[in-house]
Formats: structure tokens, sequence, C-alpha cells
């Protein structure tokens, strides 16, 4: 049964290791998930999402096998022009960089140098350091700028289903330069199965990424990223998630003000509807002085869907002049959803300037009613409402080719309530 999921150590042996310091840091992770399983609500970090309950409700069993990837075809974007890496099963399939100066770019399957440096508690991390073996290694040198966006297609086949997929994925930012990404994930696979990703970026010297995350349709995916980002002086982090779609998923994600001057905006927006489960976690790491940090969560929930946003914010004592922000909203549909927000403050510097807050609440029925007023229907007024609420973050896209192709995928998971 899952609520005793156990992966045997030749799993291990299967995977081309480099070293024994490798084999040993990979059989060290396996023996920690091994003993605590999938992470229940009695750690901290899950109290809002019992993934060991959630996994055994909805899995007999799970395994470990790597699935083909073999694919026919790979339906591209036409909306506008962009350059591409496909990912398969977590896999690097293949890229193009049509529009760039190719000199400027690596790109290379993943792999691991830094054994001795990783340390964690977290149950779901340490299978995927013992069992990771694909992704990718993205790599942008100094003083270069993307003159188009990347999009980043992450396929599911058709074949996955009661798969626990292991990947790593690794994003470097030189010195002066400047990346703009689309996380976009297309799920062919009509059964349940378990995506762990672990993620690093790194953003150089007053280096600029910029990233959105969407799915292309509702599924049966079961996914948890944990993502770690590093910032240092004058770079900037802007992210864009709208996760809605997946039957579960969590986003684990922390950024490392290293540098002065450094900048992250996370803004995020979704529709949850029936029983999707989606929770975000980010911690904010204030390390170095005049640093900004801004964070806006925006969810609507139908039916029983749950959302969960656990946000803090660190403040380290040299980080004066700090200036930090954190806003979750959510709008209740149904008396059978839920959100949950826990927002923190730890602050050891006295020159600062952090707020966070949070609200939930119906749908505002006076607005309703002004809209039935003008012609329209209860349904229609309600969706028009959404549209408001959720577009507000979806503004804050500057390029209209890219907002248009997010609006029209968020419009088709709200026309589904």
């Amino acid at each position: 049964m899952t609520n005793s999921f156990q992966v045997n150590s030749k799993e291990i042996s299967k995977i081309k290791t480099t070293s024994k310091r490798e084999k040993d840091f990979r059989i060290k992770n396996l023996n920690f998930f091994n003993k605590n399983g999938f992470p229940n609500k009695r750690h901290e970090d899950w109290k809002f999402s019992d993934l060991r309950e959630i996994i055994y409700k909805n899995f007999k069993k799970l395994n470990t096998k790597n699935t083909s990837v073999k694919v026919k075809k790979i339906n591209f974007i036409k909306d506008f022009d962009h350059n591409y890496v496909a990912i398969v099963n977590g896999e690097l399939h293949s890229s193009n960089f049509k529009f760039e100066d190719k000199n400027k770019i690596k790109i290379k399957i993943f792999k691991n140098k830094n054994f001795s440096q990783e340390n964690e508690s977290n149950p779901l991390i340490c299978l995927n350091h013992a069992l990771a073996n694909k992704g990718y290694h993205l790599e942008i040198k100094d003083n270069y700028k993307f003159k188009k966006t990347v999009i980043i297609y992450n396929l599911f086949t058709k074949d996955l289903k009661d798969s626990i997929l292991n990947s790593r994925n690794k994003i470097k930012v030189g010195k002066n330069s400047e990346l703009h990404t689309i996380d976009f994930i297309i799920n062919e696979s009509k059964h349940k199965f378990v995506n762990n990703v672990y993620e690093n970026v790194a953003l150089a010297n007053n280096a600029v990424y910029k990233n959105i995350c969407i799915q292309k349709d509702k599924s049966q995916g079961y996914f948890h990223k944990f993502s770690k980002n590093q910032l240092l002086s004058k770079s900037k982090y802007s992210t864009f998630i709208f996760p809605s779609g997946l039957r579960f998923n969590k986003l684990d994600l922390e950024f490392n003000l290293e540098g002065k001057d450094s900048e992250c905006n996370l803004q995020s927006a979704s529709f949850l509807n029936k029983d999707d489960h989606q929770e975000i976690k980010t911690k904010m790491n204030h390390l170095a002085p005049n640093c900004k940090s801004y964070q806006r969560v925006k969810n609507v929930l139908s039916s029983d869907g749950k959302g969960v946003y656990q946000g803090k914010i660190y403040v380290k004592n040299i980080a004066q002049k700090t200036d930090a922000y954190q806003l979750s909203k959510a709008m209740i549909l149904s008396d059978n959803s839920e959100f949950d927000s826990k927002p923190e403050l730890e602050i050891y510097a006295d020159d600062v300037k952090c707020s966070h807050g949070s609200t939930s609440g119906k749908v505002d029925e006076d607005a309703i009613h002004y809209l039935m007023t003008r012609g329209l229907d209860k349904k229609e007024s309600t969706k028009l409402l959404i549209n408001g609420f959720l577009n507000e973050v979806i503004e804050m896209i500057k390029s209209n080719s890219v907002k248009n192709f997010v609006k029209g995928k968020l419009k088709k998971q709200i026309y589904g309530y």
C-alpha cells in the first residue's frame, strides 16, 4: 500500500552514477525517505496538505520505472514567435534557439555535482536526491539579452499511470543578461501519476529573469516542485504562476536575496474547482541591504476546491532598508471549498518596511445584483467578477501576445465553472 511506500535500493543501482560519493549520497537520501515516507500534516510545512493521506486515497500502487520518451509530435504554440526547450516525462528531448546567438547559450542534461552541500529534511526532496537522473541545465552567458521568449514545453505522455517521476533542473543567468521563459505543462495522460521536481535558479549580478507557469488543460497530475532561487546584486526575478488545472499541486519556493539592491516579484492567480488541491509555499529571505520583494496570491475556489498559501518573509540583521510586501486573497464560491493562509514575518533588522495580509470571502452579492440588472444572469455575472478578480494579476504581464495567451488558457479553466 502507498501509505508504506518503499523504494528498493536496487533502483539506485540502475542509475549511472559518476562516483562512490554520488551513490552514497543517493542511498543516504533514499534511506531517509523510506524511513519517513510521504510527508503528512505532522510536518509543519505540510499541515494543510497531508500528502500521505492524499497519495493513500488516490493510488493503490506507485512505480519508479522510467517511461518511454518517444513522441511523434509536439504541438508548438503558434500565437507568437519563441525559442523552445522540450521536456518529455522530465527528460530533455530537444531544444531550438533559432532567434538567438547560440554561442551565448548552453543546454544539456542536468548532472548534480554538489552532493556534499545538499542537506534536506523534506522526504520528497530526499526522494528526488535519491532517484533523479533526468532534467536539464540551461545557462546564459554574461552580457546577453534574449530576443524572444523561451517556452519550456513540459510534456507528459499518455502511457503514464501510477508512476512517480523525479527530475532536476537548473537555470543560470549570467551577469548583465536577461531571459524570459514560459513553463507550459501539457499532460496527455488521462491517468494519475506523481511528478516530483527539484529546481535551482541562479541570477548573477544585474541579471534579469522573468518566468510564467501555466497548464494547457485540466489533468489528473499530482505535482510537487521545490525551487531554490539565488539573487545576486541588482538582479531582478519576476514570476507569474497560473497553476489551475492539476488535481494536486504544491509549489515550495525559496528565494535568497543575497546581493544588495536585488528584487523579487511573485504573483499568482488560480481557479480551483471540484477536487482540486493547490498549495503555494514561499520563503523570501532578505539577506542583504536595500532589497525588495513583492508577493500577491489570488485564488478563486468553487465546489470542493482547496487552496493554501504559506508565505514567510525573513529579514537578516544586516538587511537594512528592506522593502517587503505580501498579500493573499481568496474568493469563495462554495460552502464546501476551503482556503488556508499562514503569513509570517521574521525580522532582525530595524530599518525596514514589511507588511503582510490575507483576506477571504464570498462573492459580492451587491455586485452580482447590479450586473443582473444590466441583463446578465447570475452565472454570467459571477464569471465576470471572477475574471476581474484574477485579471488584476494577468494585466501585470507586459507583452500583449503573452498576456492574451495566458488569458485564453485561464478563461478556458474558469469557464469550466
